[in-house]
């Protein structure tokens, strides 16, 4: 152990992304909580409840704790001087819309997802890994009502941002949304993600 509460808050939150990932939505939410606990006022405690609460709890469908949650990460971020600074390392406010628009897609709230994804997408500069983020995420809460923008938009990503920057979570975010998609409208999407290079290793390349 470091000592440091600030970075175990934020490993227990990494615990819970890990489990979020594979679908062990209860184990999420017990190693959000647990983070939540350690995380000092202000950015740290507005991040584990934004970052790691507010996901497990959506993804378990408890939409007033998700409320609650996103609630006290406000007024956290709000509280600390310095947390509405733009760039901050780790997290600041387009990171924490991304993450509200991602909950309120999981429980099924789409006009909202849009809105957020929107102004997540609007705050970060074209072809960043926030700015691809929340892109994919404004197409898949499009998917349904909109599936020709969806579309665009997501192969508008793969025009932009070169296949050894795509993280990880947006080509799972490509996935699901080629998935999602009417057949009439996924078949470019998903030409286009079978002919992707393969995942990138730790310094960026492709594999």
């Amino acid at each position: 152990m470091t000592g440091d509460i600030r970075l175990a808050a934020w490993a227990w939150g990494a615990h819970s992304m890990v489990a979020r990932t594979t679908g062990r939505y209860d184990a999420a939410l017990s190693h959000a909580e647990r983070g939540a606990r350690l995380a000092p006022a202000g950015l740290p405690r507005a991040q584990l409840h934004a970052w790691a609460l507010l996901p497990a709890l959506a993804r378990l469908q408890r939409a007033d704790d998700a409320d609650q949650a996103l609630r006290t990460a406000l007024a956290e971020l709000e509280a600390d001087p310095s947390g509405t600074a733009p760039g901050r390392f780790g997290f600041d406010e387009p990171e924490l819309a991304l993450h509200q628009a991602e909950a309120d897609l999981a429980l099924g709230r789409h006009q909202q997802a849009r809105a957020r994804a929107e102004a997540s997408s609007a705050a970060c500069p074209d072809g960043t890994g926030g700015w691809t983020a929340a892109t994919l995420v404004l197409a898949q809460a499009e998917a349904t009502d909109s599936p020709n923008d969806a579309a665009q938009r997501a192969l508008h990503v793969l025009d932009h941002v070169p296949a050894t920057r795509l993280r990880s979570t947006a080509r799972t975010r490509l996935h699901q949304l080629a998935t999602a998609l009417p057949a009439g409208h996924a078949a470019d999407l998903t030409e286009r993600l079978r002919t992707l290079p393969t995942t990138i290793d730790h310094h960026g390349h492709a594999i």
